[in-house]
């Protein structure tokens, strides 16, 4: 007598690595509330970054790509958890987890320092309207450096906000790429 034959698809695959839990269990673990928390502070990021004037596009364009990436990508992340899809994706949940907060660290702190290096270009920089006889004359003097930007204080704000909140999101991802890696590791 000869065996059934078995499907190779379900012999071919390892069962889904997942140690976090499914459904909104996830919320109350340390890596589901991080996860909502890089949700939240990278939508603010990306607002902030959104509502200010861009004066160095180059280099906010590369913020703005890696904040709404990193936004989508981490709530796709997170509803496939709360809705228990993950469970049926045949992959190692734990090494994806690590792999995709390690990328997601290296583009948030490289969007971080460009960020902050867009807020400093207006350090020192100031506008001082001087009236004339005849009419009035705008002076501004500026720092020394390759990049200048003139931002009034209200940009300035959002811009130093933006660089805020742009920290916290590279703290968030390496505290979840590292507590990843604990699991990946245990």
């Amino acid at each position: 007598m000869s065996e059934p034959a078995t499907n190779p698809a379900a012999t071919s695959f390892p069962a889904p690595t997942i140690s976090l839990p499914l459904g909104l269990e996830i919320l109350r673990t340390y890596s589901g509330a991080l996860i909502s928390l890089e949700i939240v502070f990278g939508g603010l990021v990306w607002i902030l970054v959104a509502s200010s004037n861009v004066p160095v596009p180059l280099l906010q364009g590369w913020v703005m790509f890696v904040s709404v990436t990193t936004f989508f990508l981490s709530s796709t992340y997170l509803a496939l958890f709360i809705t228990g899809l993950a469970d049926r994706i045949n992959t190692d949940w734990n090494f994806l987890d690590v792999v995709y907060h390690f990328t997601a660290l290296l583009f948030y702190f490289a969007a971080f320092v460009l960020e902050a290096a867009t807020t400093a270009a207006n350090g020192g920089a100031h506008i001082k309207i001087t009236p004339n006889s005849t009419e009035t004359v705008m002076c501004i003097t500026y720092p020394r450096g390759n990049i200048f930007t003139v931002l009034d204080q209200r940009q300035y704000s959002i811009n130093v906000a933006a660089t805020i909140f742009a920290f916290v999101v590279t703290l968030c991802y390496g505290c979840s790429m590292f507590m990843g890696f604990k699991r990946w590791r245990m």
